[in-house]
């Protein structure tokens, strides 16, 4: 009995290293496996890296050219507002030569204005320019610009 028990337990070591070398081959398939596709995981971990690193240069480019646009944009801006307020008095005084440009037109046209003809109208246009030429003579004879 006793040499018939060994044989038993030979056996089942035997089966049982016989399964365990099985499982240690398909374990290290799996490795295999697992090791090439820690290859390619690499290789994609370092071209996001290299992808992420071109990402930063091109933000850190775009933030410089927008300090830049700012920059410009800022001073464009001062520079039309400056302009806009300049315009602006020129209108104004503008306005003020029209008004008095009226008011000598209108001073030098008869008082019992009939409807005129077309030559007439030609004719009290150069009057007018004429007396707004020596409205603006006598001003600046005096040292005012009109």
């Amino acid at each position: 009995m006793n040499h018939s028990l060994g044989i038993a337990i030979e056996s089942l070591v035997a089966v049982l290293l016989m399964l365990t070398v099985g499982y240690c081959m398909l374990l290290n398939k799996r490795l295999q496996r697992l090791k090439a596709d820690e290859h390619s995981l690499k290789a994609t971990i370092g071209e996001l890296i290299t992808a992420t690193e071109i990402a930063e240069r091109a933000i850190g480019g775009l933030k410089h050219t927008v300090r830049d646009v700012n920059e410009n944009l800022g001073s464009q801006l001062t520079a039309a507002m400056q302009m806009s307020a300049h315009l602006k008095g020129q209108l104004a005084e503008s306005d003020g030569v029209i008004r008095r440009l009226s008011k000598i037109a209108s001073a030098a046209r008869p008082a019992a204005a009939e409807p005129e003809a077309p030559a007439a109208r030609v004719s009290s246009a150069k009057a007018v320019a004429a007396a707004a030429q020596a409205f603006s003579e006598r001003r600046r004879a005096n040292g005012l610009a009109a």
